[in-house]
């Protein structure tokens, strides 16, 4: 196919808009054959909106065939007098600083449509492109489920693994883009609550801004209750567990939250749903894990030996990671959480009742994760232990060491399991006065086990609202 161009612009979430003077030549006309004497657009790009969207399932995976686009983004306040390399090796880990300085140099990267050097310094009103050949990391291929749907709103389960918006290395691979894709091109759906791309449960996509406004508006003023479910390592205490620790935002780049004196408000009521011990010992024929040394001690520093609880929780505040952040810091993180729970982050009490960072500094914390997808395996078991590595780590996304035919671009690996699952669940949205109430199923994972009982629905909230109220006064 003829390499194309277009001009338009890219919002800071790759969502792509027609600029007010489109040029002549869109679709399949080759960048080579424009009249010289034609003016050229701001920005030559490639076509950033195909339809149909270029999925396809494969392995259970719902993957998008590599393609051409350009980010566009304006120069943000804060990066105002700096130099853009400085920009690209601070803010933006998607691909090493060697690639963003070759981009620089050769022109893949621009501003304001020409060619700058790395020592560019970057000032108000700046327009950023990069034109790059994009892969998108798969996700799961679940579907979206719909739980309600009137003229005003869709309520859906989301799929775990699935980010709501296009951002980073997602794009087509996004909630708003796959219902997009399904119901046609003129269809925008208005997402009105946040989930994190791991945690799967009730979203509401308004159909038009009016009904977006109005929820949006319900949820800031805390006139509408959440209910989530997680399954966290051990034995959950008994009775309401009402956590108010503040949450700081240790690195904005990755994302990383923890527990500190000098961070935000945050409240969350946990209470336990069920509890269920540890199974029986390997029968004896499973030879690889009796083979293990001093296996049963070592399975009990794991947490293994603990078990697991299913954990009703009720965030009162909205931080960022706030329910991933406030379990770990009690002494049970989600089980399979890839950053809450991962020994090789944390160190081996995981952060439990650090909030002066005694045990592990907030630079010591942030240079490990860095490290995880890239040449190390991101393992996502809770507990993590180095003697028991080789039986028990587990398929992840990282380097493959294979290069882009088109680009040469490094490419991943497939991201395994732990990657496209945490078992965070939001289960419930409800309004306080009564006016409605969403509910989706019980996840599998928050289902008994095989040969065990327990709960497989859950009752109302008014245990956990007490708690709140008791706590307030």
């Amino acid at each position: 196919m003829a390499a194309t161009v277009a001009t338009s612009l890219v919002t800071d979430n790759g969502t792509p808009s027609l600029s007010p003077d489109p040029a002549p030549a869109v679709g399949e006309t080759d960048a080579a054959t424009i009249s010289p004497a034609a003016e050229p657009p701001a920005v030559a790009i490639t076509p950033c909106d195909p339809w149909p969207r270029p999925y396809y399932i494969e392995d259970g995976l719902r993957r998008v065939v590599p393609y051409h686009y350009t980010y566009n983004t304006w120069c943000k306040e804060r990066w105002r007098g700096r130099k853009l390399m400085e920009i690209f090796e601070v803010e933006f880990r998607d691909r090493p600083a060697e690639y963003y300085r070759t981009a620089v140099e050769t022109g893949l990267v621009v501003v304001n449509g020409k060619a700058v050097g790395p020592d560019y310094v970057l000032k108000n009103g700046d327009l950023i492109s990069h034109t790059t050949h994009r892969h998108e990391p798969p996700t799961t291929a679940e579907p979206i489920g719909v739980i309600h749907e009137d003229n005003d709103l869709i309520v859906i389960n989301k799929p775990s693994g699935v980010p709501v918006h296009p951002a980073g290395r997602y794009n087509y691979n996004s909630v708003v883009e796959i219902i997009k894709s399904e119901r046609g091109p003129d269809f925008l759906p208005r997402p009105c609550n946040r989930l994190d791309r791991l945690t799967s449960g009730i979203m509401f996509l308004a159909k038009n801004q009016r009904a977006a406004e109005r929820l949006v508006a319900q949820i800031s003023q805390r006139s509408v209750r959440k209910e989530y479910i997680a399954r966290v390592v051990g034995r959950f205490p008994d009775g309401e567990v009402v956590c108010d620790q503040p949450i700081l935002q240790i690195s904005p780049k990755l994302t990383l939250n923890r527990v500190r004196a000098n961070g935000k408000a945050a409240r969350t009521v946990f209470k336990r749903l069920a509890y269920y011990p540890p199974l029986g010992p390997p029968a004896k024929g499973q030879a690889e894990q009796s083979a293990m040394p001093d296996a049963e001690q070592t399975a009990q520093r794991r947490g293994e030996g603990e078990g697991y609880s299913i954990v009703r929780c009720l965030p009162v505040t909205g931080r960022t990671h706030q329910i991933r952040v406030h379990l770990q810091f009690l002494g049970h993180p989600i089980e399979n959480d890839p950053i809450y729970a991962n020994q090789k982050v944390w160190g081996f009490d995981l952060g439990r009742n650090d909030a002066d960072a005694a045990r592990n500094s907030d630079e010591d914390i942030i240079s490990r994760l860095s490290r995880m997808g890239k040449e190390d395996v991101a393992d996502a078991v809770a507990y993590y232990d180095e003697m028991v590595d080789t039986y028990h780590k587990k398929k992840a996304e990282k380097m493959s060491g294979q290069l882009c035919d088109v680009c040469q671009t490094p490419l991943y690996t497939d991201p395994g399991e732990q990657e496209l699952s945490l078992w965070l669940h939001s289960l419930r949205y409800e309004d306080a006065d009564g006016a409605w109430s969403y509910k989706s199923p019980l996840p599998g994972w928050a289902l008994p086990p095989s040969g065990m009982t327990g709960p497989t629905q859950v009752g109302g909230m008014e245990d956990l609202v007490s708690a709140v109220e008791a706590s307030s006064t």
